[in-house]
């Protein structure tokens, strides 16, 4: 079936091409997210990979797999992006004058998004490969995507290709057009980073959806909505991290996380409302925050936790462009 689809898509039939390429549409936009940290750029990726292999359908020998040959065009135009100059503006901090605490450090990873789970449901539920060394939920973690931005962009390839994808060395090299000797060298780099992230390191989260996980999550929700701050900071742990991409501000530690709460978040005056949801296999937070004019609840961001036992290890706010991703509304009405 596949060969008779792909000599009807050779001879310039789109619909075989399709049929021939969707099964792994899903799977190819994980990848150019993982290398991106962008929904959106991910999703451009994916139709560049699409339209480069319809128009290079011919120049595919068939010498690898269909699937490695998708991959090879998708983690070079990935790449590509990567290497654009320029790719989007510097972001000013929206704290104006506002009196905010001394951040624990300045990040340059200003450009990173969460994956909706939504998006994680039609992967195919395939065994990992024999050479990959991260486990599946491990890869889509905002953790480990986070600090696959801290990697120069080959060696971030090479990382994903190897240790989430297990593709043989070979392959990696024959995608990249490099060496395998290149490719080991780039994989040894990007592991020794990797293994000095203390983000990856918290352990004992409870499973996605799991009574613990719900519960955790319900009492951030009601602290979060009543603005109790000592309620929110009793449920973090000691090392908790706050991040707010694409604002390059970083606080990590209980009492800087509070400081920055009383400051920013709950100052006087504001009155917070919250909707579940989920990204990166991970619970999400949609906030929203009452228009004292209106009295409408208006989107003020999306909340990631990453949980550690019973408490949250680091908080993650993103920008209301990811609403629509996570199926989360602009606004609430009033009560």
């Amino acid at each position: 079936m596949t060969e008779l689809l792909l000599d009807r898509a050779r001879a310039g039939d789109e619909q075989a091409f399709a049929e021939l390429t969707a099964p792994f549409h899903r799977e190819l936009h994980v990848h150019c997210y993982r290398i991106l940290g962008s929904v959106q750029d991910a999703e451009d990726a994916l139709q560049e990979t699409l339209l480069a292999a319809w128009r290079g359908l011919d120049g595919y020998a068939q010498r690898a797999s269909l699937r490695t040959w998708l991959y090879r065009i998708a983690t070079n135009r990935c790449l590509n992006s990567l290497r654009a100059a320029g790719r989007r503006a510097p972001v000013q901090s929206p704290f104006g004058d506002l009196p905010i605490p001394e951040p624990t450090r300045h990040t340059e990873i200003v450009w990173l998004e969460p994956y909706p789970d939504s998006l994680l449901e039609d992967l195919p539920d395939a065994e990992p490969a024999p050479d990959a060394v991260v486990e599946t939920r491990e890869a889509i973690s905002l953790a480990f995507i986070t600090v696959l931005q801290t990697l120069p962009p080959r060696q971030r390839a090479v990382l994903i290709l190897r240790d989430v994808l297990g593709f043989h060395a070979t392959e990696v090299a024959s995608m990249l057009d490099t060496t395998e000797e290149s490719v080991t060298s780039a994989l040894k780099r990007a592991r020794a980073s990797l293994s000095r992230a203390p983000d990856l390191r918290a352990a004992g989260a409870p499973a996605p959806d799991s009574p613990q996980e719900r519960e955790l999550v319900q009492r951030l929700t009601v602290a979060y909505v009543a603005g109790d701050v000592d309620g929110i900071v009793a449920l973090l742990t000691e090392d908790v991290w706050l991040r707010m991409p694409p604002v390059p501000l970083e606080y990590h530690g209980r009492g800087l996380a509070e400081r920055f709460f009383r400051a920013v978040a709950f100052r006087e005056g504001r009155d917070f409302r919250t909707l579940p949801a989920r990204a990166n296999g991970q619970p999400a937070l949609g906030v929203y925050m009452r228009d004292p004019a209106t009295g409408v609840y208006r989107a003020n961001g999306v909340l990631v936790l990453t949980l550690s036992g019973d408490r949250i290890s680091a908080i993650t706010r993103f920008e209301n462009n990811m609403l629509p991703w996570l199926g989360l509304p602009r606004a609430l009405p009033d009560g």
